[in-house]
This record gives C-alpha cells, structure tokens and sequence, in this order.
C-alpha cells in the first residue's frame, strides 16, 4: 500500500475516542452541579442510591452529547475549536456516536427511575431532550438566542440531584436552575465575543453575528444585571443564609465589574490587547459559578448554612 491509501484508511476507532464524544469536561461541571443539588436538599440519601444517582446524571449528560455531536458534525468540521472533535477528525462515524448517545439517554434515564425515582428519571430524560432537539437541532441554527433558551439544558442537573433526594422540585431547586440559565449568557457571550469568526465560518447565528458585538456586550451587561437579584435570592432560603450571603455578594462584585469592563470598551480597544478583558470576563464566570455551589456545599458542614 502507498503512503496514500494507508492515511485514506480509517482507523478503528478506542475507548478514548468514545469518551470524547460524551464532553467529559463539560459532564464534570454537570456532575459537580447535580451532587450539590443532591447534597444540599433535606433528605439524606443512601450512598449507594447517591453514587448510582449521580452516574445515571453523568451518563446521561454524556448522552446528550454524543448526540449533540453526532447531529453538528458538519459545522464542527468547520470551527477550529471543534475541528479535532471523534467526528471530524475521523475517529468515529456519524452512526456510531448515535447509537452510542441513544442506548446511553436510555441506560441512564431508566436506571435512574429504578434507582431513585420517576421524578429525577423525567427530569434527567427532558434534559437530554432539550439538548439533543431543542438547542442542537432546532435552536442553535436558528435564533440568535439560542444559548439563552438552550441553556436550560445545562441548568437542570441541580435540580436532578435535588429531586434524587427528595423527590420533589422546591423553590430551593428551582433557584439554582435559575441561576445556572441566567449565568449562561455572559458567560457565554463573553466567550463568542472572541471567537467571532468560528461562528460566522460556520453559519451559526450566534448574537455577535446577527446583532454584532456592540449588542452582544449590552446583552453581557443586561443578564449579568438581571443574574445578581437570582443569586442572592438563594442566601434567603433554607440552603443559604448569612455566609453565603456575604460570599454571593463578593462573587457578584467581582463578575459584575468583569462585564462591565466589556460593556464599555469598544472594538479598537479590544482588538488592540487581543480581548483581554473579554478573556477575562469568561474566566471570572467559570469561577463565579464554581464557587456559588462550593460554598453551598460546604455550608452544611460549617453551621453556617441556613438562617
């Protein structure tokens, strides 16, 4: 065989490859989100039931993906961060990450209704849904507000993990989602800010497309506003109190200037230092969201949580 024939070969594809089609690093912050939803709620839980729970949560997070995956191959061939992806580089067909991101949404939905409850199995089958058919195959080609309404697909898995608890969705729950969705448009916008062109390549109506980055940085600004009241709210529930108050309220501080930065600056200026403000907005919101769930997960155990 020439040189050719053997690099027009495909190889078979390994285990690393099918992990990559689940987004282990996105499924991370999904796995981290649902254990505090879990671990916060007012009904202990046994551990082995905790430990199924949270793996039917990470396998179904993964499912979404593959099937995410499988359905935006064509335009992740054409994004350079999304390029070497097990599907546009080759490592895995199209049908395989489908068959793989359906019997993996159905392992996890079903084993979590056995497990736990039908509650957190309905809850965790309507996040992949929303995943894989609202915001893939509907929302995100089609609106510039697609990552706002998608983001409720990413913002579910706290209440999951309250609901594998409890049993039941409380304004508790319900706080968290709500912080999670309105934390996503900064955050991500923050990021389409600087990774323009990737979108335009690939016909993607992100808002700095349609709308430009003028009204892609009022939109920062706007839901960063609105994400202040929606974080603080949860100091005052039976899973926040005073600490997490004072923690909310620095953290909410620090974000709000990182936006705002972005807010006023303009395209010369954020051209001229490589959108180093904007770089930095998308990593104050990574930490932001980090730290709000850390501090309600340790609060239990300092005697400080609640009021």
């Amino acid at each position: 065989m020439t040189d050719a024939s053997l690099q027009d070969t495909p190889r078979e594809a390994g285990l690393g490859d099918y992990f990559a089609l689940l987004k282990p690093r996105v499924m991370s912050l999904v796995v981290f989100t649902a254990l505090v939803g879990l671990i916060v709620a007012p009904v202990p839980v046994h551990p082995f039931i905790a430990f199924v729970g949270i793996l039917c949560v990470a396998v179904g997070a993964g499912a979404s993906a593959s099937l995410n995956m499988w359905w935006d191959a064509d335009i992740d061939r054409i994004m350079k961060r999304t390029a070497n992806r097990p599907i546009p580089s080759g490592k895995v067909q199209p049908e395989e990450a489908l068959a793989v991101g359906l019997a993996l949404s159905g392992f996890s939905v079903i084993l979590l209704g056995l497990a736990a409850n039908w509650l957190a199995a309905f809850l965790l089958a309507f996040t992949i849904f929303f995943y894989a058919v609202v915001y893939s195959m509907w929302l995100k080609r089609s609106t510039p507000q697609n990552i706002v309404i998608g983001g409720l697909s990413g913002a579910l898995p706290p209440m999951i993990g309250w609901a594998i608890a409890a049993g039941n969705i409380t304004i508790e729950s319900t706080l968290l989602v709500a912080l999670i969705f309105m934390w996503t448009p900064p955050h991500f916008w923050s990021l389409a800010i600087f990774v323009k062109s990737d979108y335009g390549r690939a016909g993607v109506p992100m808002l700095t497309e349609t709308h430009g980055r003028r009204v892609t940085r009022n939109n920062i600004m706007g839901y960063m506003v609105a994400l202040v009241p929606v974080a603080l709210a949860i100091g005052f529930t039976s899973i926040g109190g005073p600490l997490y108050l004072a923690v909310s309220a620095a953290l909410n501080m620090w974000f709000l200037k990182a936006c705002f930065v972005v807010w006023r600056r303009d395209e010369e200026q954020a051209e001229a230092d490589n959108f180093a403000a904007e770089k930095n907005a998308f990593k104050v919101s990574l930490a932001y969201l980090f730290l709000h769930f850390a501090v309600l997960l340790v609060l239990p155990a300092t005697g400080f949580g609640g009021w």
